[in-house]
C-alpha cells in the first residue's frame, strides 16, 4: 500500500543511521514493528496479578511426562 507521509527528515536520517538500515523504508518498517511489539507487551504486563494460578502446581513434574 503506497502511503505519503510528511516525516521529519532529521529523525528519519537518525533512524536509518542508528538502525544500520539501507533505506528509509527499512527504518520505518523496523520502527513500526518495534512499536507493535511494545504495545503487545504492554497488554501482557496489564495481565500480571489478574490471572489465577495454583501455587502448588509442579511444572517440573508435568515436563517429565513428555
Amino acid at each position: 500500500m503506497a502511503t505519503n507521509l510528511q516525516l521529519d527528515d532529521r529523525l528519519i536520517a537518525r533512524a536509518v543511521k542508528l538502525g544500520g538500515h539501507k533505506t528509509k523504508r527499512e527504518a520505518v518498517m523496523s520502527a513500526l514493528t518495534d512499536y507493535i511489539h511494545h504495545k503487545e507487551q504492554d497488554k501482557i504486563v496489564h495481565l500480571f496479578g489478574t490471572i489465577d494460578y495454583f501455587s502448588d502446581y509442579d511444572y517440573k513434574k508435568q515436563r517429565a511426562k513428555a
